[in-house]
């Protein structure tokens, strides 16, 4: 009877069985919304009971340039403002009715996507809750144009779900159930579907009134609020809380929400502690695991275990944990105290674990989340933020001046035979006259096969991309994290 009722719907050969027309029908990229028949709405007509609905962007796909995407899933929702008295405008995520984001796999509303084509995406009739919501597959290749998926069309019809409308069998419709390319340019809403979205709202009450943008006011800050850990990346600021995340603009100042399990679907809600690894990678920790991420991906090969850190075994997970680049040090904290690791040595510092309280003058409680910016490392514990100077040389065992100092400028600084009147930073020229003994890092060499594990052969080359390292030997090439 299904197998009718499907042949019917796409206007094939009604046999009953599961011929070759049928399961290529079926095999086609679609909406994950089931099928019904011509325009049609969904059981029970749910709409919104209001004009005027607000929708947010959750987060975005990075097939292309977000300005791209508000463009295009403004359009989307022009297609029925435009036939209907319906009025759409953006808003924060806690006043949308209408909630949009790109998720991969299970996220979490009771329809997972199935990876690339197959299902495309899903929108929820109106209601409270998830009502409206409109999630696109991650794992799909967005774009503008007739390359892979077109954002502009699918969004187009997901949009139509989540104002009450169901599929139609109409294969001219934006409504029909499976993807086809039609030229964007000039697109407007075919006759079936504007049957279909004016039987629940009517047609325009009047002609469309152009208004100025609303910017709405960002909600205030709850003054209990508390995070579970806050990292640089790329040089914008990352704020963990729960499944959410906030990330701040380093340039623009523009303040971005997502879900954690959207960005990055492997890693767990509700992190411990992060921080950025080197430019562009950053390390989350979660229990007795860590996962690298880089832009809205996870390295291959994570999670790995915290005691790559060689942080002690009795360590279930730590609270906290920031990286001094310029020292090569991370600071791992836990409970009372806090580790200080050394990234040459890849080993903790002797005299470690310290007292939090005993180096951090002032600070009674336990540690929620750490991170360092402009020379400063800021403690948050609760809804209060802790600020410290971190001195440079701190985190020597011996807490005092590097031995063999003081030198000579002009022997360490060649060519320079004036006196110094100032000295400005600079991350790529500070990183080697950092280094004191002008001399290979300490604990080297080492042997290749005990830090390459299972390299057993001569290397002919080695060269280094996206945190990985390549290593060849003869026509086989090993692929290794490189951790330092």
């Amino acid at each position: 009877m299904k197998i009718r009722e499907l042949q019917t719907f796409f206007h094939l050969d009604v046999t009953g069985i599961l011929n070759k027309d049928t399961m290529e029908e079926m095999k086609k990229p679609r909406c994950g919304v089931s099928d019904i028949g011509e325009y049609s709405v969904f059981r029970g007509r749910p709409k919104w009971n209001k004009n005027d609905i607000k929708y947010s962007i959750e987060n975005y796909t990075p097939d292309m340039k977000r300005s791209d995407v508000d463009i295009i899933l403004q359009r989307a929702l022009k297609l029925w403002s435009d036939v209907t008295p319906l009025r759409f405008t953006r808003s924060s995520s806690s006043q949308a009715d209408i909630k949009i984001s790109f998720s991969s796999r299970d996220h979490g509303d009771g329809h997972p996507f199935d990876g690339p084509t197959g299902i495309l995406a899903h929108a929820f009739s109106p209601s409270s809750g998830l009502g409206g919501d409109t999630h696109f597959d991650l794992d799909e290749r967005w774009t503008k144009d007739s390359r892979d998926f077109n954002l502009f069309l699918v969004a187009g019809h997901e949009f139509g779900h989540a104002l009450g409308l169901d599929h139609s069998n109409d294969r001219k419709a934006l409504m029909f159930p499976t993807y086809l390319y039609v030229n964007t340019n000039g697109y407007k809403l075919p006759a079936d579907d504007v049957r279909g979205i004016q039987s629940i709202y009517g047609p325009p009450t009047s002609a469309p009134v152009p208004k100025p943008p609303i910017t709405p006011r960002p909600p205030k800050c709850n003054p209990k609020l508390s995070i579970d850990a806050a990292t640089k990346l790329k040089g914008d600021t990352l704020f963990f809380k729960d499944i959410s995340y906030v990330r701040k603009n380093s340039r623009t100042s523009k303040v971005v929400t997502g879900f954690i399990k959207s960005t990055w679907p492997t890693v767990p809600s509700s992190i411990d502690a992060a921080f950025e690894f080197s430019q562009g990678y950053a390390l989350l920790f979660k229990g007795s695991k860590y996962w690298a991420i880089s832009g809205n991906s996870v390295l291959r090969g994570f999670p790995r275990s915290i005691s790559d850190f060689n942080i002690p075994q009795n360590v279930r997970k730590i609270d906290a944990a920031v990286r001094i680049s310029a020292k090569r040090k991370i600071l791992f904290f836990v409970g009372n105290r806090y580790w200080s690791y050394d990234e040459c040595r890849r080993q903790m510092d002797p005299g470690y674990p310290r007292l939090i309280a005993g180096d951090f003058k002032g600070f009674r409680s336990k540690v929620d989340a750490v991170f360092h910016n402009d020379g400063l490392l800021y403690v948050s514990s609760g809804s209060v933020l802790y600020e410290y100077w971190y001195f440079q040389c701190y985190d020597e065992r011996r807490r005092q001046m590097d031995p063999g100092y003081p030198r000579l400028i002009a022997g360490d600084f060649k060519g320079f035979r004036s006196k110094v009147d100032a000295i400005f930073h600079n991350d790529a020229l500070l990183y080697v006259y950092d280094e004191r003994r002008w001399q290979m890092d300490c604990g080297y060499p080492r042997l290749i096969a005990g830090d390459f594990k299972d390299f057993r052969n001569k290397v002919d080359a080695v060269f280094h991309n996206d945190a990985l390292l390549y290593v060849s030997s003869e026509s086989v090439l090993y692929e290794f994290w490189y951790f330092q």
